[in-house]
């Protein structure tokens, strides 16, 4: 039977990586044989692994080896294999597929870190002055003669670590449930963007309009203008209901004062975003006295960054809205570099997009009062994610009062 020999480093038993690992092996009708384990004497040491699978044929071996190499299996199998780009936006056959996970490549025997990672890319490697780097790279920013990494031989991959006793969220045993202490869960938050501050390190929140309709938008701005926030991520509703109420007071037409339909009500979003049209943007609005309050002026004023993604539903859109998809992307991606702390509230498309994006090491998460948006990002390859099922509006007043009322 063909075989070769894996390693596992790491936290790899009190964080199940060993069991998952050999989980894999079995289920995907191989073997395994362990030829040596060391395991870690206290928390703090590293434990090792040296194991051999085997499987009926090679391409076998090579599924079940691609399979537990996204849990931190290390091939010893010599250097990364690469390929050139023979066409703009394309990646060449049997390209390495990334995850959000920590990843090196073995270049001229030395480990190369992948900076920055991002799942669903590509890795290109460059070797400018004698130097090597290596980066992931989305397929729309792929170049004819892009030197890019085939094959799982020279990757190396390192999970999650387990978090520390002392972190707030080691007593969420699952990653996401309507079943705990909500108050405990905000404090944890709180704390991670304390320490997230502390570190230099950004506070993203990615919104949508659930938080105008539910009122929570005071809420979230207090937070922006006591300087918690640092970059968000929306689309054009999130910024045409905030304007809309900052002009009318009616979200979605709706009295957020007293909850009852305004006399033409429906039209106002459209009139907001007509106003902002008139003026040329979002920014000119408030430089010209016409937006006093919201979200987007405490935005403006703060000077911080943010990112309108277009959507085929929007109308107008706004000014400030990037229509395009890739280029909303890009913006993006430059704008993740340094979070430390995502914070996702009330949106499903936005915060799978934002996930996407994001490394594996940052403190992602997400709030919304379905279960499922909080599924179907951790389905889709977000696994450090964590969920709080709750309503939009008691979330951000909870974690404004933690925040602004004893910042640090």
């Amino acid at each position: 039977m063909p075989s070769e020999s894996i390693s596992l480093d790491g936290h790899i038993v009190d964080s199940l990586t060993l069991s998952k690992v050999l989980d894999i092996i079995l289920r995907e009708n191989g073997k395994y044989r362990i030829e040596s384990f060391e395991i870690g004497a206290t928390q703090l040491d590293m434990s090792h692994a040296q194991i051999v699978v085997s499987a009926d044929d090679s391409a076998q071996l090579n599924h079940i080896l691609h399979l537990i190499q996204q849990h931190g299996a290390t091939r010893h199998t010599g250097e990364a294999k690469l390929a050139v780009s023979t066409l703009h936006g394309v990646f060449p056959e049997g390209f390495y597929v990334t995850t959000n996970l920590v990843t090196h490549v073995r270049l001229e025997e030395n480990w190369i870190l992948v900076d920055p990672i991002e799942m669903d890319c590509g890795v290109v490697v460059k070797n400018e002055v004698g130097v090597a780097s290596a980066t992931s790279v989305p397929m729309h920013r792929i170049r004819i003669g892009d030197k890019v990494v085939i094959g799982d031989s020279g990757v190396r991959v390192s999970p999650v670590e387990r978090p520390e006793r002392s972190d707030g969220f080691t007593f969420m045993n699952s990653a996401v449930s309507s079943e705990r202490s909500k108050e405990r869960v905000i404090t944890a938050i709180a704390e991670s963007m304390r320490e997230a501050k502390k570190s230099g390190e950004k506070v993203l929140l990615v919104g949508g309009p659930a938080i105008l309709h539910t009122g929570a938008s005071g809420n979230l701005e207090a937070l922006i203008n006591a300087g918690w926030i640092d970059v968000l991520f929306a689309g054009n509703a999130l910024a045409t209901h905030d304007i809309e109420r900052a002009l009318y007071g009616t979200s979605l037409g709706v009295e957020l004062a007293t909850g009852a339909s305004s006399a033409h009500g429906h039209e106002h979003h459209l009139r907001a975003i007509n106003t902002i049209r008139r003026l040329g943007g979002i920014r000119q609005a408030v430089e010209a006295g016409i937006l006093k309050s919201g979200i987007m002026h405490a935005l403006i004023i703060n000077k911080l960054d943010f990112v309108l993604a277009g959507s085929i539903r929007d109308d107008g859109p706004l000014p400030d809205v990037i229509t395009d998809s890739m280029k909303a992307q890009d913006r993006m991606r430059e704008l993740v570099a340094g979070v430390g702390v995502a914070l996702m509230v009330a949106t499903t498309l936005h915060s799978v997009a934002t996930g996407n994006l994001l490394p594996a090491s940052v403190r992602t998460i997400c709030v919304d009062s379905d279960a499922d948006s909080v599924i179907k990002l951790m389905d889709r390859g977000t696994h450090q994610a964590f969920g709080l099922v709750t309503d939009c509006e008691f979330f951000l007043k909870e974690l404004a009062a933690q925040l602004i009322g004893g910042a640090k």
